[in-house]
């Protein structure tokens, strides 16, 4: 057999097996910047937070949580779609059992993320009540925001209990007026955990409005890597250091404000 016919019939296998590979699923989701939320707002036409037993300031300035959009746990992602994603600056290729986890069925999912919510929103309401050095007992908080799942807005939504409280401790807004924006999980006693996808998030603030973004101290790298013109990154280990450097931007005190 001639040597181009040789040839030919070796590629037609390789070219088979590129396209079966091009069109099989891969272990990966894709993510994008997603929604945000003022918490400071309503959602649905009803305060995100609501708090009863101690007097509420009005507020101006927003205070937004940030979320990004991933496909679904089982929405099949192939080579097409990693390489599209890869070479996009406002895309995120993940690997799939770090979204989400294995085994589960998208309404076990589902559960999963609405009960780390909730649990996300009760740690912040305690958080910021100990800030603040007020008794949970007396203070009641109660926190609503639809169609949002997962730990992430947790330091959010402390910093609105404070803001609604205290502001800036001094009869001021804690946000200055500003818009700011953030993420990060949040403890009982204020810590500030990290949350993954910060750069499709900064992406997601600005696009909302925001020139201020709270991240968690050991997520700088990765908010730095994707970060929109104009934004201040502003890292945070606890609820006191997010309060605090807000407060110096407020106040105009720049050198005591961290940066990444």
């Amino acid at each position: 057999m001639p040597r181009s016919r040789v040839l030919a019939a070796c590629a037609v296998p390789v070219v088979a097996l590129v396209a079966v590979a091009g069109l099989a699923p891969l272990p990966f989701a894709i993510a994008q910047p997603g929604s945000t939320a003022d918490v400071l707002g309503k959602d649905r036409g009803r305060e995100v937070i609501t708090i009863t037993g101690a007097p509420v300031r009005p507020t101006t300035g927003q205070l937004r949580m940030t979320t990004i959009l991933a496909t679904g746990p089982g929405t099949d992602v192939d080579l097409a779609d990693v390489a599209d994603a890869w070479f996009r600056t406002d895309r995120a290729v993940l690997p799939h059992d770090s979204v989400y986890p294995p085994g589960k069925s998208d309404a076990e999912i589902e559960k999963r993320n609405l009960g780390q919510m909730k649990e996300s929103q009760d740690a912040a309401a305690v958080a910021a009540l100990n800030h603040l050095e007020l008794d949970p007992a007396k203070v009641k908080v109660e926190l609503h925001l639809a169609d949002v799942g997962g730990p992430s807005a947790g330091l959010m939504f402390a910093l609105g209990i404070v803001d609604k409280l205290d502001g800036d401790g001094d009869g001021g807004d804690l946000t200055g007026g500003k818009t700011v924006a953030g993420t990060g999980t949040i403890a009982p006693d204020g810590k500030v955990g990290a949350v993954g996808g910060v750069s499709l998030k900064t992406q997601a603030a600005a696009r909302d409005g925001a020139t201020v973004f709270l991240v968690p101290k050991g997520e700088c790298a990765d908010a730095e890597a994707e970060l929109p013109d104009g934004m201040r990154l502003v890292p945070v280990s606890a609820l006191s250091d997010a309060v605090a450097s807000l407060r110096a931007l407020e106040q105009g005190r720049e050198s005591k404000v961290p940066s990444c």
